[in-house]
């Protein structure tokens, strides 16, 4: 193990591994660096911890146990070593693979934008993976919760959120519009206020797209989900958004092709089912009615999608597509209104880091909040991953043991299922029912459901355990 100054190793702990196959070795006492977080950071993680160890304790009798770790990031590290980020804190993320941590503050003025995105970087965290899912008994806005069930794999190091911004009457932009308007005049004479616009780019590579697409299809299948929605704005932004949903596709008919069908395959297939002598050339005509009024070309590119989706017959026909994993894409407006609308139709989701951003807070409103929406930043090739709470950290509840440690407690269980400890995780799972359906909860519950008992932050945790 490396040498650190300021963080204690748990000298009767074990490192989490990656093997060369990519399976993730967890020893019956792995060591867990964790960051308690700022604000209410404090409170929640005092009551998370506690829900995890008794997790594990019930469920392996003593035979397993989590060394926790402590490391330093946000406004207790910069109070303490008048930095917000240590390298300490990276290195020890580095070395044991796996931890978790509670909201941070953002720090003002210069450095990072935010620390999130910067361990996320830092450590190359691809996936900002979401899961979705309505608990009996919280409070929801819409009138079935209960058809909410949905996972986001939110790519998590381009887009926007590159941060590379050129700020209006900077010197940086001034160059930036010279080397525009000389290079690129056409492209130049769209910005509407040339003078006056702050200028961002926006990066979406081949690497990126495919490496996100591979995993969540791997953890699709894996999981026995039923479809897959690729999610972009590539009506607008034609090769940025629409060249990741090319990407995507291409990506899983060359590697998950007897695995996968898309929703035009299905159409194609289907349409062959129904009429063993339908010609290539009236499925086409099905599958897009203004084919008749198509260039030439453009029918021979329907032809030959034809074709080559009844080429997949052996493995996809007869009825065998049903049970392969579904794909398909939908413009990100679209996916905000029918997520509401039509959950049911909707179960993992493949996206951008914009657009994740936007739909995993959305759908998380509509299963009781983001207090209790669970989040994880992952490296599949790597096995680095950070456990987090996705909400913020509500500085005028610090230190009140007031707050919903729904989000973290949530997070950990995603941990220990990464971990390949399944049982743990199930009983927090069974904890958090009981003590909902028990109507023993925190204020922002309690406000909302009639006849509950309102409880403190650790209150709950105590709560949860109870009900394990």
């Amino acid at each position: 193990m490396a040498e650190y100054k300021v963080v204690k190793v748990p000298k009767d702990g074990a490192k989490i591994t990656m093997s060369a196959n990519k399976e993730l070795k967890v020893p019956d006492n792995p060591i867990i660096p964790f960051i308690e977080g700022d604000g209410t950071g404090r409170d929640i993680w005092r009551a998370s911890v506690r829900v995890f160890d008794a997790a594990v304790e019930k469920a392996y009798q003593g035979k397993r146990k989590i060394r926790w770790m402590e490391v330093y990031a946000g406004e207790k590290s910069f109070k303490m070593f008048n930095n917000w980020l240590p390298d300490e804190t990276v290195e020890a993320f580095t070395e044991f693979l796996v931890g978790i941590k509670g909201p941070l503050t953002t720090p003002i003025g210069g450095g990072f934008r935010s620390l999130n995105v910067a361990l996320r970087k830092l450590l190359d965290l691809y996936v900002c993976l979401r899961p979705v899912r309505y608990y009996n008994g919280v409070p929801s806005p819409v009138k079935h919760p209960e058809y909410v069930d949905m996972v986001v794999f939110r790519e998590n190091t381009e887009d926007i959120y590159t941060g590379i911004e050129f700020i209006n009457g900077t010197e940086e932009n001034k160059k930036f519009r010279a080397l525009l308007k000389e290079n690129f005049p056409k492209e130049y004479a769209k910005i509407r206020f040339p003078n006056t616009a702050g200028i961002a780019l926006k990066p979406v590579s081949v690497e990126g797209t495919e490496r996100l697409i591979r995993a969540a299809i791997k953890w699709a299948l894996a999981n026995k989900r039923k479809n897959m929605n690729i999610v972009h704005k590539g009506n607008i932004m034609k090769y940025t958004e629409g060249a990741f949903m090319e990407w995507a596709y291409a990506l899983a008919k060359r590697e998950f092709r007897n695995d996968v069908v898309t929703e035009r395959e299905t159409w194609i297939l289907g349409n062959k089912e129904q009429n063993a002598n339908l010609s290539v050339e009236d499925n086409a005509k099905m599958i897009d009615p203004g084919f008749d009024m198509m260039s030439p070309d453009q029918q021979t590119d329907i032809k030959k999608e034809v074709e080559a989706a009844l080429k997949l017959w052996p493995t996809h026909g007869d009825g065998k597509w049903k049970a392969k994993l579904l794909l398909k894409d939908s413009i990100a407006d679209v996916t905000l209104q029918f997520v509401l609308i039509r959950p049911k139709d909707y179960d993992v989701i493949a996206t951008m880091n914009l657009n994740g951003d936007y739909l995993s807070d959305a759908l998380a409103a509509q299963v009781g909040g983001i207090g209790i929406a669970p989040g994880a930043n992952i490296n599949y090739d790597s096995g680095h991953a950070i456990f987090e709470a996705t909400h913020g950290t509500a500085p005028k509840y610090a230190d009140l043991d007031k707050v919903n440690p729904g989000s973290v407690i949530l997070s950990g269980e995603m941990m220990l299922r990464y971990m390949g400890w399944t049982e743990a995780a199930d009983l927090i799972v069974k904890g958090l029912e009981g003590a909902i359906g028990n109507k023993t909860v925190t204020y922002d519950f309690e406000r909302l459901m009639p006849g509950a008992k309102l409880v403190s932050c650790s209150g709950f945790g105590g709560a949860i355990i109870a009900n394990m």
